[in-house]
């Protein structure tokens, strides 16, 4: 086990290992939404190449999603026993590995079985990464730092809308898989440069087993409370992104007869209003709280859905469109923070991944919901409804939420 490890400075300033963990972290939750932005993309051409069905192609972007969900849990608990940068690179030498063979698939089944092996490396991204952004930053700017790792899948997004069409019709799928290791193998360089964080170091004493990490998220009532409470806010955040962002698209291009670059333009403006919200939220939640700041976007999500919900205007829709992600998403920014101070150092990427993953397994239904209520009455009334979730989310902050601002990590 390493011992060379630089805890966060006494005079409350980031250090370079912050910065550098906060780097490596970034960038690996940036290949999560790289990843899976590029994959949508070039279904079309997957299909048309290998000669798959409509189902099949979908089942590659599930079975990716449900590789995300198993490794997250799994390498969660694995970087609570073993370390965290030690399990990041497992993560990250699996993502890269099964990435590459992808472009190396000759059918549907082995394709499938590389995509779902990625999946999983893929998985561990977002709660290790949020652990050791939040082991790595002085108290008084750990919302920001876990925000900023959050920031990470959005450019990720964003770099995989701009790169994709400019490189597809040249290099090909097969060539856009090789094209997705390169940033896996950026933050393996940027990890390679890193020892484990002062605060896991210490607690080799207290480490439990794989199987006691998840035990210690309801090792008593108190605790049990915050990981319900948590449950539901990631579960509702998920909800409503998946919910608004899987469906809006379409309605703007069948309602109100948006094209592809109008509604390009919408999910562009949107994303980058989820960006700020999500940046706001970290600044916000070091300065006033981390309970107050969860209430305030959660009745700014009600106000925006509610708001949106009315709009019949293409125009008023395009820039609406950036204040509803701010809100709807922003909240993404809190998290990592949360999860960080409820639970001890050998606990805290399990429950970072674990529960995240439970609200992103529930999350998932979003888009049915949504589907189910478009079908049955009208858009503007499916996502007036998710308003009520919100509602769900701001009882859930008020009372089964503690208040943890400034509190030393244990």
């Amino acid at each position: 086990m390493e011992t060379n490890s630089n805890p966060p400075p006494a005079d409350g300033k980031v250090s370079s290992y912050g910065w550098k963990a906060l780097a490596g972290s970034t960038v690996g939750y940036a290949m999560d939404g790289f990843d899976l932005l590029i994959l949508g993309f070039m279904l079309s051409a997957i299909s048309a190449d290998l000669h798959l069905t409509a189902a099949q192609a979908g089942s590659l972007v599930t079975w990716t999603l449900i590789g995300a969900v198993a490794g997250g849990i799994i390498f969660g608990a694995l970087s609570d026993v073993y370390g965290r940068i030690r399990v990041l690179t497992w993560t990250i030498v699996m993502f890269a590995v099964f990435t590459g063979l992808c472009a190396f698939a000759n059918g549907y089944w082995d394709l499938l079985i590389y995509r779902t092996i990625a999946g999983i490396g893929l998985g561990g991204e977002f709660g290790i990464g949020m652990a050791l952004a939040a082991e790595a930053w002085p108290a008084h700017a750990r919302a920001r730092a876990t925000s900023y790792v959050g920031l990470g899948w959005q450019v990720g997004v964003l770099g995989a809308a701009l790169i994709t069409p400019a490189l597809l019709p040249s290099i090909g799928w097969r060539g856009m898989f090789l094209v997705g290791v390169i940033p896996a193998l950026i933050a393996w360089v940027i990890r390679s440069r890193l020892h484990e964080p002062e605060l896991f170091v210490k607690s080799t004493a207290k480490r439990r087993t794989f199987v006691e990490s998840f035990k210690l998220l309801i090792k008593d009532k108190a605790t049990t409370k915050i990981s319900a409470g948590i449950v539901v806010l990631c579960s509702v955040q998920n909800f409503g992104y998946y919910g608004i962002m899987i469906w809006m698209p379409n309605f703007l291009s069948k309602q109100l007869g948006f094209n592809l670059t109008r509604s390009s333009m919408w999910t562009a403006v949107t994303i980058l209003g989820m960006m700020f919200g999500i940046w706001a939220f970290g600044q916000l939640a070091d300065r006033i709280g981390r309970k107050p700041s969860f209430l305030l976007f959660q009745a700014g999500a009600v106000v925006m859905v509610l708001f949106y919900s009315s709009l019949n205007d293409p125009n008023t829709m395009l820039w609406a469109g950036a204040l509803l992600g701010m809100f709807v998403n922003g909240m993404l920014g809190g998290y990592g923070a949360l999860m960080a101070e409820a639970y001890p150092t050998e606990a805290r990427a399990t429950a970072q991944n674990t529960l995240f993953n439970i609200g992103r397994g529930v999350g998932g239904f979003g888009p049915v919901v949504v589907g189910m209520l478009v079908q049955s009455y009208s858009f503007p009334i499916a996502i007036g409804t998710l308003a009520a979730i919100y509602i769900i989310d701001m009882i859930a902050t008020i009372f089964l939420v503690p208040e943890l601002k400034g509190s030393e990590l244990k």
